[in-house]
């Protein structure tokens, strides 16, 4: 089926755009975008996700109000429908909409949505070039469930939230995040029966972008039970000035972490992070936990509004909580970004940052001394 898209020389196969070059059901697209102020009064988060062979497209927004205080309470809003066929319309999902100003540059996320408790205009402007991570590839067995390219990009956030009727100002120079892209396929949408077992359920997951005053530092890894890394990404990006482009991003050789559990869950309560250069001597970032956001606000491990999955033609509905959860043990809460303060110490000498560590470990790893599916330290 022939689309708006098919107009520009942007082929990959001999198919038209419309058409996936994987028939594979976990076939998607995806933004991922998060933001915070200096003081930490506001962390927000979005995601839209396309699943074309499922013919579904979603999209949530979520923003944690007061965290790390007695007050803490996270926003959230929700919406899918079915996916459209022409890609210039798969931008808006309900009440969520995102918009690609200047590809590579300038991004606007916008939420009208009222009824729970968000309304927003946000627009994204780089601080560092685009990161094209290392591919990500995953085998099961003989089943391909990860087969994805993503990149990263830092910046700054400017304009205006508002929750529950609370208008909140944001400026460029107090409001700073990251973005992510990723495509390919990954496990989404209703779990189907796969055959025979041939391994335990396990998957372990960190990511840590951090923004500090004139650079950006970037880590994620994946690793098997016993420690062994499928995936791992290292950079420090340099923030651009006002006028020049930013330069690309530098790969580290490695990054060794040391990581230490809060007592009954699969949380952080400690983060070091040695980044190692292939020339010179290596920087290390102390991370110092102030605050959870838990993802499962845009429907990852969400019991209703998980990815890719049926809700209807269109469908929005919105929810709430009070920060900290009551059980992060449990299998909808272990899925977590914590906000963290940042110190560099090394090559790249002493200064300070803010940004988040993403988690998300289920079943057994040994370095870390965890088992089970979702037993706590």
């Amino acid at each position: 089926m022939l689309s708006s898209f098919d107009d520009f020389p942007i082929h990959q196969t001999s198919q038209p755009v419309a058409r996936t070059g994987s028939s594979d059901l976990n076939h998607y697209d995806r933004y991922f975008f998060s933001g915070y102020t200096r003081d930490t009064r506001l962390y927000f988060a979005s995601a839209m996700g396309l699943y074309p062979n499922r013919h579904i497209a979603d999209a949530s927004f979520s923003v944690v109000v007061d965290g790390g205080t007695a007050d803490a309470r996270q926003v959230n809003v929700h919406a899918s429908r079915r996916a459209p066929t022409d890609r210039g319309e798969a931008n808006q999902v309900g009440p969520i909409e995102v918009q690609v100003v200047e590809p590579l540059r300038v991004l606007r996320v916008t939420v009208e949505s009222p009824e729970h408790g968000i309304r927003c205009d946000l627009t994204f402007t780089r601080r560092t070039a685009a990161i094209e991570e290392p591919h990500f590839f995953h085998q099961v067995g003989q089943r391909v469930v990860m087969d994805s390219t993503r990149m990263t990009q830092f910046g700054n956030w400017e304009g205006w939230i508002e929750i529950d009727g609370e208008l909140h100002e944001l400026g460029p120079a107090e409001t700073f995040g990251c973005r992510d892209r990723s495509w390919g396929i990954r496990t989404v949408g209703e779990r189907v029966p796969t055959g025979a077992p041939v391994a335990d359920p396990q998957f372990f997951w960190l990511w840590a972008p951090i923004n500090f005053e004139t650079f950006a530092t970037h880590f994620d890894v994946n690793e098997h039970f016993d420690g062994r890394r499928w995936h791992e990404a290292a950079f420090v990006a340099m923030a651009s000035s006002e006028t020049g482009a930013p330069e690309p991003a530098s790969a580290m050789r490695t990054a060794d972490y040391r990581i230490s559990w809060r007592p009954g869950t699969r949380a952080a309560a400690s983060f070091e992070l040695d980044l190692v250069p292939w020339d010179g001597e290596a920087s290390t970032v102390m991370f110092e936990p102030l605050f959870d956001f838990q993802m499962m606000g845009l429907g990852y491990t969400h019991p209703e509004w998980s990815h890719g999955v049926w809700k209807g033609e269109l469908q929005v509905d919105g929810d709430r909580w009070d920060l900290p959860v009551d059980d992060l043990a449990a299998p909808q809460h272990v899925h977590i970004q914590t906000v963290v303060k940042a110190r560099t110490s090394g090559a790249l000498g002493v200064h300070e940052g803010l940004g988040v560590l993403e988690q998300l470990v289920v079943g057994r790893h040994d370095p870390s001394g965890l088992t089970g599916l979702f037993d706590g330290a």
